[in-house]
C-alpha cells in the first residue's frame, strides 16, 4: 500500500492495516484447514488499538506475565493463556482469576502451584524441551545447550502426571516449514508415552508462516496428522508471523556528521532504545530505496540519537544524498519492536499509528516527557 508521507509524523511505527488482516486471512486458512487454533503471542505483537481487528480471526491470547496476561483479559477479551520461566507467590492468585491455561516451567513449579491453580478451574500444561536446533542465534534459541527454558525428558520420569492437561513446545524462532515440521517430529518421539493422556498440545511460536515462502501446505499437513493419531487439541502461538511486514518506522535525519571514515547520518531514533534486535541479533534492517554500502552513489553511516557509542545501524548507500530533514522509512518494525523498546537518555520515542484500507492515518499515540518521567521515581 502507498501512503502520503505528509501525514505521517517523524519518528512513527506506522502499521498497515491491510497488510495485517492479509497475514490474518492466512492464519484463518491454517486454522480452518489444520484444524488448529492460532493465538496471538504478546510477547512479539501487543498493539492493542488493533485488537479488534484480530478478534474475528483468533480466539485469545497467550501471555508471558501478569501484566500482558491483564492486557489480554483488558483489551481482547477471549482465551487467556501463560506461561512464565517461574510464577511469584504475590502475583499467583491474580494470575488463575484470569487465566484459562497456565503453563508451568518446572517440575518443582508444577508441585509447588498447580493443585491451587487446578483449584481455580485452569487447564494446567508443562513446558517441554524438545532439544532441536532449529535457530542460530542463542539468545533467540529455547533448546540451546544448558537452557533455562522447559523439561527434558529425562526430568519427567516417574513424575506424576494427574492433573496435567496439556505440554508445551516452543523451540522455534522466525522459522519456516521445515522447522515446524521437526518439532513436531520430535515432540512426538521424545514426548509419546504422555500424549495420548493429555487435553491439548501447544507447539509454540516461531512458525514464520506469513512469511512468502513458508510451505503451508506442510505445516498443515503435518497438523492434520497429528490431530489425527492423538485426539487433542493444536495450539499454535505466533507472534511474529502475525505482525510479519505490516509496517515500518519512518524516521528524519537531523544531521550529517563528517567523521575519519564514512559520514553519519544522525538519525531522529535510537537503534538501542527503538529497534534493539539490530544490536541484539544483531540483523539489519531493510531500507525503502536503500542499499548495501557503495551499492549507490551516496553511502553513510546511520546512526542514532543516543549517547550511545554504539548506537548504530548500519552503513547504507542511496542514489541520492541525503541532508538534514531527509525521510528513511525502515521496513518490517511493527513485531518485536513496540514491545521491546525503552526510554533510554530520554530520547522521543516514535509515535504509532494506523494507515488505514480507506487511506486514512490515524495517530493511535505520542508519548510524552510524562511518560519518561513516571518510569523513574
Amino acid at each position: 500500500m502507498s501512503f502520503d508521507m505528509s501525514q505521517i509524523p517523524s519518528p512513527c511505527y506506522l502499521l498497515e492495516e491491510e497488510k495485517l488482516i492479509g497475514n490474518l486471512k492466512i492464519l484463518k486458512r491454517v486454522q480452518d484447514e489444520s484444524g488448529c487454533t492460532i493465538i496471538l503471542a504478546l510477547k512479539g505483537f501487543s498493539m492493542w488499538s488493533v485488537f479488534p481487528l484480530l478478534k474475528p480471526y483468533l480466539p485469545g491470547c497467550t501471555a508471558s506475565s501478569l501484566w500482558e496476561l491483564q492486557l489480554a483479559a483488558e483489551k481482547f477479551g477471549g482465551e487467556n493463556h501463560i506461561y512464565s520461566a517461574a510464577y511469584r507467590d504475590d502475583e499467583f492468585d491474580e494470575i488463575i482469576a484470569m487465566a484459562d491455561h497456565l503453563v508451568f516451567n518446572s517440575v518443582a513449579q508444577w508441585q509447588k502451584f498447580g493443585l491451587k491453580a487446578r483449584g481455580a478451574a485452569v487447564s494446567c500444561g508443562l513446558r517441554v524441551n524438545p532439544g532441536i536446533s532449529e535457530v542460530a542465534t542463542d539468545l533467540y534459541n529455547p533448546c540451546f545447550s544448558g537452557s533455562r527454558l522447559g523439561v527434558r525428558p529425562q526430568h519427567l520420569a516417574g513424575m506424576d502426571f494427574t492433573g496435567i492437561e496439556g505440554l508445551h513446545a516452543h523451540a522455534l524462532c522466525e522459522n519456516l516449514a521445515d522447522s515446524s515440521v521437526a518439532l513436531i517430529d520430535a515432540f512426538e518421539e521424545k514426548f509419546a508415552a504422555y500424549i495420548s493422556e493429555l487435553k491439548w498440545v501447544n507447539f509454540g511460536g516461531g512458525h514464520l508462516m506469513t512469511h512468502k515462502d513458508y510451505d503451508l501446505d506442510k505445516l498443515i499437513e503435518r497438523i492434520r496428522r497429528f490431530r489425527e493419531k492423538w485426539k487433542v487439541k493444536v495450539y499454535l502461538e505466533p507472534g511474529g508471523a502475525i505482525a510479519w511486514r505490516t509496517g515500518s518506522l519512518v524516521t528524519s535525519v537531523l544531521d550529517i556528521v563528517p567523521t575519519d571514515g564514512l559520514p553519519v547520518a544522525i538519525l531522529d531514533i535510537s537503534a538501542t532504545a527503538h529497534m534493539p534486535d539490530v544490536l541484539e541479533m544483531p540483523y539489519r534492517p531493510a531500507i525503502i530505496g536503500g542499499g548495501e554500502a557503495n551499492m549507490q552513489a551516496h553511502t553513510y553511516k546511520l546512526g542514532g540519537t543516543s549517547c550511545l557509542a554504539g548506537d548504530v545501524i548500519g552503513d547504507y548507500s542511496f542514489d541520492a544524498p541525503l541532508e538534514a530533514g531527509s525521510r528513511l522509512i525502515f521496513e518490517d518494525m511493527i513485531h518485536y519492536t513496540m514491545v521491546k523498546t525503552t526510554m533510554f537518555n530520554g530520547v522521543r520515542h516514535p509515535d504509532i499509528g494506523i494507515w488505514h484500507t480507506d487511506g486514512s492515518f490515524e495517530l493511535v499515540r505520542r508519548f510524552t516527557y510524562e511518560d519518561f518521567r513516571n518510569r523513574l521515581s
